[in-house]
């Protein structure tokens, strides 16, 4: 039988419910992993060891007593250390925040919570979640479990390197430009993009920010699935609450892919991209037609997406942390303000008709389209101490961001889009496929990642870390 720790979520609710393992069996052998192979990759960086055994108990002795179990019931979570955990030191990677703790939980753990999950810790992140490699002045960078040379992407990479070493067995993310995305990409992991609104946000100052999302990382599809089930669903917090029950996902995910109409597209419209990414992801357009999909490669170009995805990044920036302490910033956060102070009202205008008008054709390209298939990223995990991606198939990339526009244009469409493991590079280095659905098609996402998933199996190879 699989090891406890790398058990998916989905089966250990179901030995949970079962009552044929204890929900304190689960957590200690969770944190026994956690102990093994944290300090090679720092993916949890602040550990909740004594109170996972508390909430476990108490989990044990509810169910003992006749309760109802929840849908994770047991089953062990870390939570991004941007998200906020009420007596849980939450940094947000900031020095700034170094020894904040939040009084309330944010919707998500909240939500979690009340479902049974039990809470081992935080995980890693860039200050602010700003990049897609891992590293902040407090903890350091968060390893690749794959190859402990390179990164784990970001900003929700020490997520991804916690499923993928198996010390949890769900995690969140968040995802404004590819922060959930590429780090699943990057450490064989599932990660899923919901449609804004699917799990509502409660900001006091940009409530109408559609760019920012949070959602599940898993180490398969059924268990982002899962996730979804708890995490989603309406909240008055949000003024654009999807008004869909979370049970909407609880259900089956088959059918698969027979009879989907498919787009391919392997640059996104002229994107440079790494060859043995390319080589990697283009192998899934042969798995899906395979499976009965109608794939046909698609000239399509999302330029525009650049101009509008950055002039709100920054005006996001500024508003969000203009008014912090400029000496107290890294240098990507103190750059991601200034840019935000110099955005105009002009700025803001064109960045509106820019956003409108590619809504408004891709709407149109879903009217043929049931699915557009991408690579999420546009390198294979690159080496840990490199602060960001330079050079992309000999490409100069301008500043750190300009690496991560396959994410990050996608982020623009308002629209669902998944992160699946689509195999490894010759290097051993893994390679996630992206799946993008019309705007509110997060079933059809996850319908398509996972009878992808389990014709090619990419996800359930381990790495060599720890005994495995």
């Amino acid at each position: 039988m699989t090891e406890l720790h790398y058990m998916s979520a989905t089966e250990l609710a179901g030995l949970l419910r079962g009552g044929r393992v204890s929900a304190v069996e689960v957590a200690e052998a969770h944190l026994r992993r956690i102990e093994r192979v944290n300090g090679e990759v720092n993916a949890i960086v602040t550990l909740t060891a004594e109170r996972a055994l508390d909430e476990a108990r108490a989990l044990d002795e509810a169910f003992a007593r006749g309760r109802e179990p929840g849908a994770l019931h047991g089953v062990p979570i870390a939570f991004k250390d941007l998200t906020d955990t009420a007596g849980i030191r939450t940094t947000y990677g900031s020095p700034l925040f170094a020894d904040h703790v939040p009084d309330a939980d944010a919707l998500v753990v909240r939500r979690a919570r009340e479902a049974g999950a039990v809470t081992v810790g935080k995980t890693n992140t860039p200050e602010f979640g700003t990049g897609s490699h891992t590293v902040n002045a407090i903890f350091g960078a968060t390893r690749n479990p794959y190859d402990l040379g390179r990164s784990s992407g970001g900003s929700s990479g020490g997520a991804a390197a916690a499923l993928a070493s198996g010390m949890v067995a769900l995690a969140d993310g968040s995802d404004m430009g590819g922060s959930l995305r590429n780090p699943a990409s990057f450490c064989n992991v599932v990660g899923l993009r919901p449609t804004p609104g699917r799990v509502p946000d409660a900001s006091p100052t940009l409530a109408w920010f559609t760019l920012g999302v949070s959602g599940p990382m898993a180490r398969t599809v059924a268990d982002a699935a899962l996730m979804m089930s708890v995490i989603s669903g309406f909240a008055p917090t949000s003024p654009f609450a999807v008004r869909e029950d979370g049970s909407a996902f609880a259900g089956p995910l088959e059918p698969g892919v027979e009879g989907m109409r498919i787009a391919w597209s392997p640059d996104l419209g002229g994107l440079p991209v790494d060859p043995d990414t390319a080589a990697v992801t283009a192998r899934a357009t042969g798995v899906l037609a395979d499976l009965g999909a109608k794939v046909e490669q698609v000239e399509l170009d999302l330029s525009e997406a650049e101009d509008a995805f950055r002039t709100y990044r920054a005006w996001y920036y500024a508003t969000t942390f203009g008014g912090l302490p400029r000496d107290g910033l890294g240098a990507n956060v103190a750059w991601n303000v200034e840019r935000g102070r110099e955005v105009t009202a002009a700025d803001l205008a064109r960045a509106e008709r820019l956003r409108s008008g590619l809504f408004q054709r891709m709407n149109a390209f879903f009217d043929s389209f049931d699915l557009l298939v991408a690579p999420v990223s546009q390198v294979p995990p690159f080496p840990v101490e490199q602060p960001y991606v330079t050079d992309v198939a000999g490409t100069p990339m301008p500043d750190y961001l300009a690496w991560m526009r396959s994410a990050y244009w996608v982020s623009v469409l308002h629209a669902p889009a998944a992160s699946v493991p689509a195999g490894f590079t010759p290097g051993g280095l893994p390679v996630g496929v992206q799946m993008v659905g019309r705007p509110w098609a997060d079933h059809t996402v996850l319908r398509a990642a996972h009878a992808f998933e389990r014709a090619t199996g990419h996800g359930a190879v381990r790495p060599a870390l720890g005994g495995s």
